[in-house]
Formats: C-alpha cells, sequence, structure tokens
C-alpha cells in the first residue's frame, strides 16, 4: 500500500510539473524611441529649457473672446464628457482587479429535505441511527443550515498582482487620453474661431469690391451714354457685380456654418459668437519654442496614452502567461448545520465547518489558454507598433509645421507687397478707363487680380495664426 501511495504521490507531482510548462513572451525592441533625433532639425539648436508646449493654455492665448470659447468648451463638450466617463470605468476596471487579491466572503442560508433509499448504505445507516433514546432518524431527512463561505484564490505567481498592475496602466492611459482630447479641443475652437474671423474679414472686403464694381458699372454706361464704351462693356461689369454678388451669399453661408460647428464644440445650440473682427490682420502670432524631440515623450498625452497602454499590454501576456502555472485556491466554511431547525441552537454539536486546500493546473487540453496567451502577445506586438507610430508622427508633426511656419510668414510678406502693387494699379486702371485711355478689360483683370489677392492674404493671416495653434498642440500644450 506504501509503494501505491509513493506512485500516486510521484505521478501527481509528474503532472504538476507538466502543467507548469509555459510559452515564453515575444521579447520586443523599442527602437523608435531610443533612436528619437537630438533635435528638430540638424543645422539648428534649438533652447532645451524653452519649450512652448508647457505653457498653460491660458497664458499662450490672449484674445478675451477666444479664451471664453475655450472655457465654455471644457466645460459643455460632449466629446470630453464621454471621455471622463471612460475613466471612471477603467477606475472600476482597477477596483475589481484589486479586489481578487482578498478572499471572497459570503453569508448564506440553507434549506433541504432529502430521502435515502432504504436498501442503499446511506438509508440503512440512517434507519439504524438514533439521535436520542427512543427516537429515530426521521425520513425523509431535512437539512438546515447557515454560515460564512470564504474562497481566496492565493496569488503565488503574481498573476492576480500583474492583472491589477495592468488595470492600472489601463486607466491612466485613459487619464491621458483625456488630456488628449482636452488637447485636441483647444486646438479645433482655436482654428474654427481664427477661420470664422477670416471669413468675416473675407465679407468686408467683397463689400467693398461690390462697391467698387458698382461705381464702375457706373462709369460704363455713362461712356456707352457718350460712344465711348459698348454694350458689351457694361455687361461685363454687370456679370461680374452679380458674381460678387453670389460670392457674398456663399461666404455668409460659410460663416453661419462655422459659428454653428464652434457652438457644436462648446456644447450648445447655435447663437452669436462674439468676436472682434478688426484687429484680425494687424494679429501677430505668437513665438513657438520647440525644446527637443526627447520632450515630446513626456509633454505628449497621446505619447504617453500609447506608452500606457504598451504597459499595460505587457501585464497582460504576462498574466496570460501565468495562467499555465497552477492555482492554489483555499476554501472555508464556517456555521451551523441540523436536520431540524431547533437542533441549531445546540452547540457545540451543531457547529460544522471545512478547510479545503486545492492545488491545480491545466494539464490536456490547453488550447484556451494558448489562444490567450497568443492574442495577449499579439497586442503587446500590436500596443508597441502603435507606440512607435505615436511617436514618429509627433516627431514629423512639429517638423512639417516648424518649417510651415517659416514659409508661411514669408508667403505672408509677398502677398501684401501684391496687395499694396494691386490696390495701386485699380487706381490707375479707373482712371485711364474714365479717360477713355484703357478698355474695360484691363479694369475688370485688375479688380479681380487685386480681389483675388486680398481674399489669400486673409487665408495667409488665417493660417498663420492656426499653424502656431496647431504646433503648440503638437509640443504637447493646451492640456495644463
Amino acid at each position: 500500500m506504501k509503494i501505491y501511495n509513493k506512485y500516486i504521490a510521484a505521478i501527481a507531482v509528474s503532472l504538476v510539473l507538466a502543467s507548469c510548462k509555459a510559452p515564453m513572451a515575444t521579447v520586443i525592441q523599442d527602437d523608435v524611441k531610443n533612436n528619437i533625433p537630438e533635435n528638430f532639425k540638424q543645422d539648428e539648436q534649438p533652447d532645451v529649457n524653452n519649450n512652448s508646449g508647457t505653457t498653460p493654455w491660458r497664458q499662450f492665448f490672449t484674445d478675451p473672446n477666444l479664451v471664453s470659447l475655450i472655457e465654455t468648451s471644457l466645460k459643455n463638450n460632449q466629446e470630453l464628457m464621454i471621455t471622463l466617463q471612460e475613466i471612471e470605468i477603467a477606475k472600476s476596471g482597477v477596483v475589481a482587479k484589486k479586489g481578487k487579491l482578498s478572499p471572497t466572503v459570503r453569508a448564506g442560508l440553507g434549506a433541504g429535505l432529502k430521502k435515502a433509499g432504504r436498501y442503499t448504505s446511506e438509508g440503512a445507516g440512517d434507519a439504524s441511527t438514533d439521535i436520542e433514546p427512543g427516537k429515530e432518524m426521521p425520513d425523509p431527512l431535512g437539512n438546515f443550515e447557515g454560515g460564512l463561505m470564504a474562497n481566496w484564490e492565493i496569488d503565488i505567481w503574481k498573476k492576480l498582482r500583474n492583472e491589477k498592475d495592468a488595470a492600472v496602466a489601463h486607466y491612466l492611459s485613459t487619464v491621458e487620453g483625456k488630456n488628449f482630447v482636452l488637447s485636441n479641443l483647444i486646438e479645433e475652437v482655436a482654428d474654427n474661431y481664427y477661420e470664422l474671423l477670416a471669413l468675416d474679414n473675407q465679407m468686408d472686403i467683397i463689400q467693398q469690391y461690390i462697391k467698387l464694381q458698382t461705381r464702375a458699372l457706373e462709369i460704363a454706361k455713362i461712356q456707352k451714354q457718350a460712344a465711348a464704351a459698348t454694350e458689351l462693356a457694361v455687361k461685363k461689369f454687370e456679370a461680374e457685380l452679380a458674381k460678387s454678388k453670389a460670392t457674398e451669399y456663399t461666404i455668409r453661408q460659410e460663416i453661419t456654418e462655422k459659428e454653428n460647428q464652434i457652438n457644436a464644440l462648446c456644447g450648445r445650440y447655435p447663437q452669436p459668437i462674439v468676436r472682434t473682427k478688426e484687429s484680425f490682420m494687424s494679429t501677430i502670432p505668437q513665438t513657438v519654442y520647440t525644446g527637443i524631440p526627447s520632450q515630446l515623450l513626456a509633454n505628449r498625452p497621446d505619447i504617453k496614452q500609447a506608452e500606457l497602454e504598451l504597459k499595460s499590454a505587457k501585464l497582460d501576456v504576462e498574466a496570460a502567461r501565468k495562467e499555465f502555472y497552477p492555482s492554489l485556491e483555499i476554501s472555508a466554511t464556517l456555521g451551523l448545520e441540523a436536520f431540524k431547525p431547533s437542533y441549531l441552537v445546540k452547540l457545540p454539536e451543531s457547529i460544522a465547518y471545512n478547510l479545503v486546500g486545492e492545488l491545480a493546473g491545466p494539464l490536456i487540453n490547453k488550447s484556451a489558454i494558448k489562444a490567450n496567451f497568443q492574442t495577449a502577445d499579439a497586442k503587446q506586438i500590436q500596443a508597441l507598433y502603435e507606440y512607435d507610430k505615436t511617436i514618429l508622427n509627433a516627431y514629423l508633426d512639429i517638423s512639417n509645421l516648424m518649417s510651415k511656419v517659416k514659409n508661411i510668414d514669408q508667403y505672408y510678406q509677398l502677398k501684401s507687397q501684391e496687395t499694396q502693387a494691386l490696390d495701386q494699379s485699380i487706381d490707375i486702371a479707373n482712371q485711364l478707363f474714365k479717360n477713355s485711355r484703357a478698355d474695360y478689360l484691363e479694369v475688370l483683370l485688375n479688380q479681380r487680380d487685386a480681389l483675388d489677392a486680398k481674399m489669400e492674404l486673409i487665408e495667409a493671416k488665417q493660417k498663420q495664426l492656426s499653424t502656431v495653434v496647431d504646433i503648440y498642440k503638437g509640443l504637447g500644450g493646451g492640456w495644463k
């Protein structure tokens, strides 16, 4: 008998050891993070201690109307509210995973009735048992119980702690996700605000142009009466005037849509957007300091979010890997049990308890565990690629925007010169037309060129301001 017990024990140990074999997770290396360039441009030495991404948005934006819109959007924006609820969901996930580390204790009451066959070992035993002198065991036999039940999985492999740490990392990533939403929201409000001011200024330009064309049409009609011009000139000026009036209504519609877009970001129904359009063209863009690329890792919330998701994925792989190991569970009960309710109060006879420890591991048919591990391993690799992509895109965004800031400044200066020259040519053309020294085509072409140049100049100013906002957001600004 002792030999059999030894064999049984050896087999049990062998089975437990066999269940401990677990595959290894894929070893991943973060080459993109490790090889991030020292500067955004090799021929420049940026100020390491000066980075506009750390500037609070209230200091970066100086227009009081824009500041008011941003404040409203931060209070009412629905996308931001949805993100806040995602944080609460992730926080509850942390509490749930943390709870698995502690014993589960339940209280319960139970009642039952059982009739065993007379010609069974249980039935024969009950029939021959006397509870008290002269009192046989009742048939059928009742069972009444009440007490505490506890169950606890001992975290011997740190599997549960890995699951909790993964949930914590995911929770922290949702917080960074909220910060990224904040940064994007502020950028959207500012960009749309500047686009609205640009449309206001374009509306002023088209209305001035309509007045100019109206006067030119009147001159053409007078010259026709004096036989100094033809009906063709009059019709050309009429067509140009009609085209400009049509453009005015197009801009009006764009202003309405842009106002509603801002109201949507502010989480409110349509209402007028308070703004001052007169100072738009004279607004000087903020000076932006980029710092060094490695500071993006600490400043940009989307990069920090991706990094935390990568950490969570790695911990999930470890937890999935440890599913191959045996688990140790302890179960215990303590309470009162009797076949009649009146006997429950008879102590210590009615006291019942149970204590069981179980060490068990998967042995056959591990396909589900293997599939979960492979899924977690693939998600870990996927999270690394997502993290690398976020870092690379952030660097490229800043590099592109830095170039755009310089080029748009040069573009704006040249457009200003073009506009001034065309304004002067309009006056010259009008004087020549009045004196019959230039035909109507020269006047029309000059007016069209001047209108296009002024419209493009306004667009250039809007791009100047929006590009600065974009690079501020790209550096991680806006959420602090």
